[in-house]
């Protein structure tokens, strides 16, 4: 039976004690339920509201802790590149490279990626529709890496929300096989907290539910231990510890 594909992590990297508390818990779901979550956190939020904000350890800190967290636990690892430079030596510790929403049509950020070989998840831009994204997928592909997922996170709706079209799905589904649902950044409200981004997490399980009825083959959950103490994205995070029961409507 076809299981569907879970990335799930803190949006970025704070500490190496919670990335050990949510790796930990994600291997203990994958036990559990015989599927491979994939650790997502971030080492640089390069595209935060306010100057000020907190954008994450560095490249080379950042990576050192996730591969720890990969060597320690043998999780497959998720992060996201904001500059071609990145791609080789991010490709060279994770298996799955982002490229974020904003930047999914700088075409050498995306060839850089998929010169690497790994798997590259290009998040759709909050301004695209899901069939513009054949273009993305094509400098991907034409590198000669087919290995491409897309992923849905909402549409600019006004100022300061979002609103998704989960018609999206079925249409980036004609363009590749595996087409994630971003529950989290879905329901954000861009901007709308006093300089940094609010959010809604209560929606995030029908979000997911959703997403599955229009055939979405993967789910995107950004999780953390105190959502309400996070340092980026904590209002539309999920508790760690509810993470199970939502995984567990999918399966």
């Amino acid at each position: 039976m076809y299981k569907p594909i879970f990335i799930a992590g803190p949006c970025v990297i704070e500490t190496f004690d919670i990335l050990e508390e949510v790796a930990k818990e994600l291997v203990r779901l994958n036990n559990k339920y015989g599927i491979n979550i994939i650790f997502k956190s971030s080492f640089d939020k390069a595209n935060r509201t306010s100057l000020h904000s907190y954008r994450g350890p560095n490249l080379e800190k950042g990576l050192t802790m996730l591969n720890d967290i990969k060597m320690k636990y043998g999780l497959s690892l998720l992060t996201d590149i904001h500059e071609p430079y990145q791609a080789e030596i991010v490709g060279g510790i994770v298996d799955v490279i982002q490229i974020p929403a904003f930047l999914c049509r700088q075409t050498d950020l995306l060839v850089a990626a998929a010169r690497t070989g790994k798997i590259i998840n290009i998040k759709k831009a909050q301004f695209l529709s899901g069939q513009d994204m054949k273009y993305p997928v094509e400098k991907v592909r034409e590198t000669g890496n087919a290995n491409v997922w897309l992923t849905e996170r909402g549409n600019t709706f006004g100022y300061n929300n979002l609103v998704v079209d989960f018609r999206n799905i079925p249409d980036m589904c004609s363009i590749t096989p595996h087409v994630i649902m971003d529950c989290t950044h879905s329901v954000q409200r861009p901007g709308a907290d006093g300089g940094k981004t609010g959010g809604n997490r209560e929606y995030v399980p029908a979000m997911a539910l959703a997403a599955k009825a229009f055939g979405a083959t993967g789910y995107f959950f950004e999780v953390h231990p105190n959502p309400d103490m996070a340092l980026s994205d904590g209002p539309n995070m999920l508790y760690l510890k509810d993470l199970e029961k939502v995984v567990c409507s999918l399966l």
